[in-house]
């Protein structure tokens, strides 16, 4: 459920947030318990329902690096992730060595974001994507979950990538640090 969503005409000043300011306005119930959020440099974002495609791929990911994780690693499942003092994200997938608590977490920690879009895949490609590199996420995933593409972000330098790698339906996604993983989005 999304709340009401405005649009500032441009040019005009908008009020940011911190996290500490969100976090205090969620334990005050002023957002509704199943609202979906980022918040992006100070900006309050309303996140987009899922599809069935989204979730189906989210599902298969999921299990597969379940399975194949090793023991000094963790996933995170939708976790929220602190990159500063004002954003947070919520990526689909996170892994992480085990070790920090979940909210010690930040983006240098982060081995791999896995980002799945239907209707925000521009966004997460864009902004989303500069922001992980920005934070110094190590790899990103952006998966179009219409068309089961893979865009592989990898070497996070300043607002963008090293290497930016298109992986079809049909080619294996793997990651080093995952031995025995390996998906293929064609079958999803």
């Amino acid at each position: 459920m999304r709340g009401q969503v405005t649009r500032a005409a441009e040019g005009f000043d908008r009020r940011a947030f911190t996290v500490a300011e969100v976090l205090r306005m969620q334990d005050a119930g002023i957002f509704a318990e199943k609202e979906r959020f980022e918040l992006i440099e100070g900006e309050i974002v309303p996140m987009q329902a899922k599809s069935s495609a989204d979730e189906l791929i989210k599902i298969t990911l999921t299990i597969a690096i379940a399975r194949a994780l090793p023991d000094e690693m963790w996933m995170g499942v939708e976790s929220t992730l602190y990159l500063s003092p004002k954003t947070f994200v919520e990526p689909d997938l996170t892994l992480y060595q085990r070790g920090p608590k979940l909210e010690d977490v930040k983006g240098k920690d982060i081995l791999l974001a896995i980002e799945v879009a239907a209707s925000s895949l521009a966004y997460d490609r864009g902004l989303k994507a500069q922001l992980y590199a920005r934070y110094g996420v190590n790899e990103l995933w952006v998966i179009d979950a219409k068309r089961r593409a893979t865009f592989v972000h990898q070497g996070p330098e300043g607002r963008g990538w090293r290497s930016i790698t298109e992986r079809g339906p049909e080619e294996p996604l793997t990651f080093p640090a995952l031995p025995g993983f390996s998906v293929s989005l064609a079958t999803v």
